[in-house]
């Protein structure tokens, strides 16, 4: 782990990765309060 090219390329792999997930979790969340407030489907 000495080279700081693959340690940044590490970081940046790990932000794009948890970005992806709280995208993931943030739209299932939003979807879940729509259904129970509105009783419907969320639009596209």
């Amino acid at each position: 782990m000495e080279n700081e090219l693959v340690k940044r390329l590490m970081y940046s792999a790990l932000l794009a990765g948890l970005g992806a997930l709280a995208s993931v979790a943030t739209t299932k969340s939003a979807a879940f309060i729509w259904r129970r407030v509105f009783d419907e489907e969320p639009p596209e």
